[in-house]
């Protein structure tokens, strides 16, 4: 078995070596990129797509509670340092997609290409690190799974709560299970999963950034009109303050579970360059062409979520919700927030797959490697659009849909889990990585100026996913304690 994997993998080899060598028919060789696959045919404004789609999810609801916690001048210093911060990760980690280029700087576009973020470092660091490094991300992408399944359900019972208040009054419980939505979302998500790869979703992700400016909007809008009524900001420069139910200890725990909620609405790393396999073949180099998609998405989400988390502070100030259109803060018009809540379930139908697709990829490359030969694996059934059956497609995804869903209606904690995976995730894979791959890339002197402030860099956003893991967990554990498994509430 063994040896017939390898005379799989060595025929595809000799393909790639023929297409390079420009052996193929020039019409072929037309169709292919400078490693033998179908030419890729992403820009930057469908990597910016991807980029927005991946990190304008359920965690910007989150940020006004965030800032509860923080207060003004901690919490709007937060927010602006972690998108410095991944937005110039994020341009070290672009450059690794190519190894051997030579000037990384330049356009040529040579280089071997690295086709997953774990390839990535296998290809530049080596050793245990590519084992820690798949096991983290393809972890932290069933979290997220699991987490925008959460999400998804508790807008879609929103929609129904809405419509329960405007009918039957703001003090009338309206309680509701939301397994129901779960299982819904599952089933979408069942079916959105035959969509193969990576290249076959940028219409997807159009749409889904396309929701998520609608829900930031709208949120942004209502905070507007409820702080004019108001007749003023609320909030104050520290945030929370301890007593009236709050104690010393529990402000600690809420502070650095901020840190994780707007950790996490940051986090895109771990599936960047994913996305960059998507550009197509040079001039400009795809790192030239990720770095502009980087700064454009970045740029554009710090506005959204400086504008939703600042607005949602100040219009409910310590007593904002910890998800600000499915929390209540705001009860009519009750349309409008269904509208709302409807653009944050299509947004996260297409995060989804954003996020899965890498994991995806992962399991079905190692598959095909392991039993070439097995038509279970191989077989393909047909396609429809973009939909492209197989028997071992349908199977297994079909199965990590289930999974996915089955442990998200065990454990619905949106801002427990939202902070658990944005701290457990941010310092490894957009930190830490990005940072080790650049030193060895670009032969960076250690004990050097740029050595010393990569490794300050690191060490201090270590810190900071330390601590905001401890918040997380300790809100985890009180929220299990209060909670039954498969109660749906």
């Amino acid at each position: 078995m063994a040896a017939k994997a390898a005379d799989h993998v060595g025929s595809r080899e000799e393909l790639e070596v023929s297409v390079e060598a420009g052996n193929l028919a020039d019409d072929d060789a037309a169709r292919l990129d400078d490693d033998g696959r179908p030419r890729r045919t992403g820009t930057m404004w469908t990597a910016s797509a991807h980029i927005i789609t991946a990190v304008i999810g359920a965690g910007v609801l989150s940020l006004a509670w965030a800032m509860a916690q923080l207060g003004w001048a901690v919490g709007t210093a937060m927010m602006l340092l972690f998108a410095g911060i991944s937005y110039y990760t994020s341009t070290l980690l672009a450059e690794c997609y190519r190894c051997g280029a030579g000037d990384p700087e330049s356009d040529a576009g040579t280089g071997k290409r690295n086709y997953t973020y774990t390839e990535a470092v296998r290809s530049i660091l080596g050793g245990a690190k590519v084992r820690l490094c798949g096991v983290i991300q393809y972890a932290n992408l069933v979290g997220i799974a699991i987490g925008y399944t959460i999400a998804a359900s508790i807008s879609m019972r929103a929609i129904k709560r809405a419509d329960c208040f405007h009918v039957r009054g703001h003090r009338n419980p309206c309680r509701g299970s939301s397994n129901p939505y779960m299982i819904l979302f599952g089933a979408v998500e069942v079916v959105f999963s035959q969509i193969p790869d990576f290249d076959q979703i940028w219409w997807l992700s159009i749409v889904a950034a396309a929701m998520s400016f609608t829900y930031a909007t709208i949120g942004l809008a209502l905070g507007i009109a409820q702080t004019v009524a108001n007749g003023g900001f609320k909030g104050s420069l520290t945030g929370v303050g301890v007593g009236g139910g709050v104690t010393p200890m529990q402000k600690v725990w809420r502070s650095l579970q901020a840190f994780g909620d707007i950790s996490f609405a940051y986090s895109y790393a771990y599936i960047l360059i994913e996305i960059q396999n998507t550009i197509k073949a040079p001039p400009p180099s795809e790192a030239t062409v990720m770095k502009k998609a980087t700064m454009v998405s970045v740029a554009t989400t710090t506005v959204f979520y400086m504008l939703c988390g600042c607005m949602g502070y100040a219009t409910f100030g310590d007593a904002v919700p910890d998800n600000l259109l499915t929390g209540f803060g705001f009860y009519e018009p009750f349309w409008l927030l269904d509208i709302a809540n409807v653009a944050i379930v299509v947004h996260l139908v297409g995060a989804y797959q954003v996020f899965c697709q890498p994991l995806f990829a992962f399991v079905e490359k190692w598959a095909a490697a392991t039993w070439p030969n097995s038509a279970f694996i191989t077989r393909e059934l047909g396609a429809v659009g973009p939909f492209k059956l197989s028997v071992f497609r349908l199977t297994w995804r079909t199965a990590f849909v289930c999974l996915t869903t089955l442990v998200a209606m065990m454990l619905p904690f949106f801002g427990n889990v939202v902070g658990l995976l944005g701290a457990v995730s941010f310092w490894p894979l957009s930190v830490y990585f990005p940072v080790e791959m650049y030193i060895a890339q670009r032969g960076v002197r250690r004990w050097s100026t740029r050595w010393v402030c990569l490794q300050t860099l690191s060490a201090a956003c270590l810190l900071v996913s330390v601590a905001g893991a401890v918040g997380s967990t300790a809100g985890v554990i009180d929220a299990v304690k209060l909670h039954r498994p498969f109660s749906g509430g």
